[in-house]
Formats: C-alpha cells, structure tokens, sequence
C-alpha cells in the first residue's frame, strides 16, 4: 500500500478548526509519509491557521445561509454550485483514502462530493446541539464522532461514537508549576487568581462584566488575568496593574489554566473540552448569538452534572455577584466542580477519533 491521503474539511471559527488540525497532527504522527489536503471557506480563518500549522488549504467559495432575505442569500445557490463543482474536482484530482469532516460550511460541498464517490467518511461534532452542515450530511457518512450523550435524536445510533473532542496536546498534561505560571504572569502566589476568557475574538458582555466588577474582586483579594480580545484591547489596557493583568490573546494557556484558581469563560466547544481537562471550578457565560444556542447546551450539559455553573447574559446583572460569591465562598464547592469536571474530560479524543478512522482504511 503506498502512503495515505487525506482530506480534512472545517472552518468559519477556530472551534471548528483546531479539532481538524490536532487530527491531522495525530495522523501525521502515525503515516508519517501521507499526504494532507484541508478545504476551507475562501474568505475565513482557516485560509490562515492552516498553512500557519503547516498544511496546504484550498477554499471554496461558500457562506451559510444568513436569516434573512440579503444578497448572501440571493447568491447562495449559486456559490453552492460553483462549491459542489470545486469539491468535486479537488476529490477527484486528491484521490483521497478517508475525508473528515469538523462541521461549517465549508465540509458541506466537500463530503457531499466525497460520499458520492464512495470515499469513506468521518464527521466530528463538537457540540451538544448538532450543526446544520454535519446533520445534512449524516446519512451518507461512515462514522460520526461526538463529544456529548444523547446525540442520537440528531444522528443515527449506529454510526455515533463517543470520542469527545479533541484538545491541545499541551494541555493534556499541564508541565508548569503554579509559581512558574505566576511568576509568568508576574502575579503573587498568597493571592487567588481568576482567569477570564472571551474567545479568541474576545467577548464584548464579558469584558464589560469584568471592567464593572474590578473594585469588587479586589476587595475579595483577588487578582485577574484578563483576555480581552484583540478588538477590545485598547479599550481595556488602562486596567493594567498589578493585580490586573489584561491580555489581548494567550498564548500561553497551559500556564494560564495552572495560575488560574477561578475561570470566567464563554461555552463554546472546545474551550469547554479544555476547561474540563482543567478542571478548576468555571462560570460560563454563553454567547446568546451563535447558531442554535449550542453554547448554552453545551454549559447545560456540564450543569446537569454538577460540574460548572452557567450564567445567562440576560441574568448577570442580578445574579452574577451571588454565583461567583456561592462558589468563591466555600471550598466544598469548588472541589465538588473540579472533581465533577475532571470526570466529564476525555483526554484521548484525538487518538479515538483517529482510531475510527484508521478502521475505514483497513
């Protein structure tokens, strides 16, 4: 057998890219010799975290259907043509062995054109509330991996596997001390630390929170490291100080998460396999714009557990204190939701899902 080929499809939002590039990587990392191609949507991140990560990417020309009537949706059925034609050629020229698929737009066209060629297929699923893409194409795909239970009122039985999704390979075992990540962030180690995360675009409701709440956490002594967001650094750098660390992006997470004794983050898939992982006691607070609501489901499903507490944007102004204070207040809780955390993580999604693909090559 001469070496593998793979196509991976993914993208509009890093929460559907990472999951396709650590599959890639581990991949690579078994079939050092195969050939990886990802398809992208021509306008969105991928067309950038890709080829930083090393690997050729080609986009198609597609967005998803907006909720109203707007010139993006005059033109989608032309550019949903014009994407089944580019897929179609792209599969045909790659020959590739196995497809996968981690949900927007983009892996739409792509699958679509690689099940009719009776390519073998995998789809990843991230959230607790199935995508449009991965729901239209569940029928003709080979295997669906999820991260969450009760999935099958969206796919079908047979074909779900629970493999979780996948996380960065450094956070599965955190390296640093708690006094090296500290002294990273030039923080006290007789102080509690909260971590606050919005996104790698950042989280405009959060931020705000956060700016309200700054005289508030420090008379509970605590001090914070802040990720803003790019687009809203320059309005929140003036809290600099030293207690209050504001960053417009982490690139450093596994020392952030070992600093952090509290995190304040919003819900979506992978930050919340991660924050797991982790294990320190979390609020989310979830974007109420994103598709179907999946981020409250997927906050939901760690509060059936008893694993986090989950904040609506609607409701902070009245409970947020109260949340915060119930937990920051008793050391039985905090140990209650790292432990039940702890036990949701699947750390070896990566190598499962992997492992169900290596099955359709046989």
């Amino acid at each position: 057998m001469g070496s593998y080929r793979f196509i991976l499809s993914g993208g509009g939002t890093g929460g559907h890219i990472y999951p396709a590039i650590a599959i890639a990587n581990e991949l690579k990392r078994r079939y050092p010799d195969a050939e990886f191609l990802f398809v992208g949507a021509k306008d969105r991140m991928e067309m950038e975290k890709v080829p930083q990560a090393g690997y050729k990417i080609e986009g198609l020309w597609i967005t998803g259907i907006q909720r109203k009537l707007t010139l993006k949706n005059v033109l989608f059925p032309i550019k949903l043509i014009s994407s089944l034609m580019k897929a179609n050629s792209i599969v045909s020229k790659f020959k590739p062995h196995a497809v996968i698929g981690t949900g927007g737009f983009a892996s739409g066209p792509l699958l679509k054109m690689a099940t009719v060629k009776g390519i073998p297929c995998v789809l990843q699923e991230q959230n607790s509330f199935a995508g449009i893409t991965n729901k239209l194409l569940k029928d003709k795909v080979a295997k669906i991996c999820v991260a969450y239970d009760g999935m099958e009122k969206f796919f079908p039985k047979d074909k779900i596997v629970k493999t979780g999704n996948p996380v960065r390979s450094d956070l599965v075992e955190l390296k640093a001390t708690k006094s090296e990540a500290l002294d990273y962030f030039e923080l006290k180690e007789n102080k509690k630390t909260l971590l606050v995360l919005g996104g790698s675009l950042g989280a405009r409701r959060i931020n705000e929170l956060i700016a309200e709440h700054l005289a508030y956490f420090e008379e509970l002594g605590l001090q914070v490291i802040w990720q803003c967001g790019k687009g809203y650094y320059e309005t929140y750098k003036l809290h600099q100080s030293n207690n209050i660390k504001v960053h417009a992006f982490l690139n450093t997470m596994d020392k952030a998460y070992v600093a952090a004794d509290f995190i304040i983050s919003r819900a979506g898939a992978g930050a919340v396999s991660e924050l797991c992982l982790v294990g320190k006691p979390t609020f989310y607070i979830p974007s109420p714009v994103v598709a179907e609501d999946h981020q409250t489901m997927n906050a939901l499903s760690l509060v059936g557990h008893n694993a986090a507490i989950m904040i609506r944007e609607k409701e902070l102004n009245e409970n947020f204190k109260s949340e915060f204070e119930a937990v920051f207040a008793s050391p039985e809780k905090q140990a209650e939701l790292s432990r039940n955390s702890k036990a949701l993580a699947l750390p070896n999604a990566t190598a499962d899902i992997c492992n169900e693909i290596e099955k359709l090559l046989k």
